[in-house]
């Protein structure tokens, strides 16, 4: 199998197991949810746009544009720093709480954009998590779709 096509089909079986909510769930409790968004939306504006989010029980999608001087990394590393150490001390525990790595990828064209916002955003129902994506009280769509916008398909 090609690596690219070998590398996609194994993204979307770790996917397909996040979703059926493998693994630990602890971004399941209302203050280690909430903590995460927070850090999200802590910098904001300041060393990045945030442009969709979503908290799941087990894993976070976030679609972002770095500002100048920033790089995904340090973003990335001041995320998943805060809120383990935040996450840890909540649970009574040490050690690792986020996997080590990360899936990135870039945002080719507009389209691209907008399935992303859609797929990041509708997370929740695809994994039976509720009816309406605004309804997940953690991600960017209870505020997108409140204010009426609509990623095309």
């Amino acid at each position: 199998m090609p690596e690219a096509r070998a590398s996609v089909e194994r993204r979307q079986r770790i996917e397909h197991h996040l979703d059926s909510g493998a693994g630990e769930c602890w971004l399941s409790r209302h203050e280690i949810a909430a903590t995460v968004e927070d850090a999200l939306l802590y910098f904001e504006g300041q060393r990045y746009e945030l442009e969709a989010w979503v908290v799941m029980p087990n894993h976070v999608h976030a679609l972002l544009t770095a500002m100048a001087g920033h790089t995904f990394a340090e973003i990335l590393h001041s995320w998943k720093s805060y809120t383990s150490n935040a996450a840890n001390r909540s649970l009574g525990r040490t050690g690792v709480f986020w996997y080590p790595d990360y899936f990135d990828r870039f945002i080719r064209d507009e389209k691209h954009f907008l399935h992303a916002i859609e797929y990041i955003e509708m997370n929740p129902v695809a994994a039976g998590l509720c009816l309406r994506p605004e309804d997940w009280p953690y991600s960017s769509a209870r505020f997108r779709r409140s204010a009426g916008f609509q990623p095309a398909p």
